[in-house]
């Protein structure tokens, strides 16, 4: 598919509900018109297109991604797939890999929910810490599937980094072409080297918690995004923030989706990155992930 001209967000949330299983209802992310106000905001600073991936059993929600990109015209490529344990619905647990593929394949070929809205990418799907779970293989084995039957990128939840390499090497190695693979939340590990490990596969990474600097300080990301720069690697790192709770939002006191333009953007180009390294990741990377 063909990408709006303008900056790309690869990992954001529109519309997602863990309160579920965290018993937090500010995992309930239900706020519409507040995101809808900060979204134009996005639209000002150049923003064209967001990876929205949230999918089955995170309250995926079509009708609102639609709204939202009416009212603040900014493209979203919607998801399929399942998240991780244990988020995972247990129907969709009850599935074996090739059932689950051939329900991702329908909502990417047919439509999402009986609509004619299809999905446009595979993902999040993901790994718990430190732990890669049955139902995770079962889930990732699918994805590999309908990824192989329909060429649509994947995007990956690593649990605070941990087993990216791991996911990075059983999806080339099962066939997955990685250029179209990326492995999420890699800034979290605070570990350059491990973060070349996973681009040496192939693959692109995340620098995806933008602004979450509870995990680890934004200077940090800053540090390796250079070094990255230097190494010649930034052909393989997209970027965004991963909003996920009400509490992250402007209007509760939260950095806001407008964060990695208003804040970190001027501190890493004051920091020495080139404009060059920056339309890389936010504009070339998610051209081509997206490309035929």
């Amino acid at each position: 598919m063909k990408l709006n001209d303008g900056y790309t967000m690869m990992h954001e949330h529109m519309h997602i509900d863990l309160s579920g299983v965290k018993k937090d209802q500010d995992c309930c992310l239900d706020c519409f018109d507040e995101i809808c106000a900060e979204l134009k905001q996005l639209y000002a600073y150049g923003v064209r297109n967001i990876w929205e991936v949230t999918n089955v059993g995170m309250g995926r929600d079509v009708d609102t991604i639609l709204k939202l990109e009416k009212a603040s015209s900014i493209h979203f490529m919607i998801s399929t797939g399942c998240y991780k344990d244990p988020f995972i619905p247990e129907a969709m647990n009850r599935m074996t890999a090739d059932e689950l593929a051939d329900f991702m394949i329908k909502e990417i070929m047919e439509g999402i929910d009986g609509s004619t809205v299809k999905a446009d990418a595979i993902g999040e799907i993901g790994t718990s810490k430190n732990e890669w779970t049955a139902n995770e293989r079962n889930l990732f084995e699918a994805a590999l599937i309908a990824h192989k039957e329909t060429h649509k990128p994947i995007y990956t939840h690593t649990t605070l980094a941990t087993l990216a390499k791991d996911q990075a090497l059983y999806l080339v190695d099962h066939g997955a072409d990685p250029n179209k693979v990326v492995i999420g939340h890699v800034d979290l590990s605070g570990d350059l080297d491990m973060i070349r490990s996973v681009i040496a596969c192939g693959v692109t990474v995340g620098f995806d918690t933008i602004g979450k600097n509870n995990y680890l300080p934004d200077e940090k990301r800053i540090e390796f995004l250079l070094a990255l720069e230097k190494d010649g690697l930034l052909n393989q790192v997209v970027l965004s923030e991963d909003l996920t709770r009400k509490s992250h939002l402007k209007y509760k006191g939260g950095i806001g989706y407008c964060y990695l333009f208003e804040s970190f953007i001027p501190k890493l180009l004051e920091a020495g990155l080139s404009k060059a390294s920056l339309d890389q990741m936010l504009i070339h990377n998610p051209q081509r992930i997206f490309g035929e």
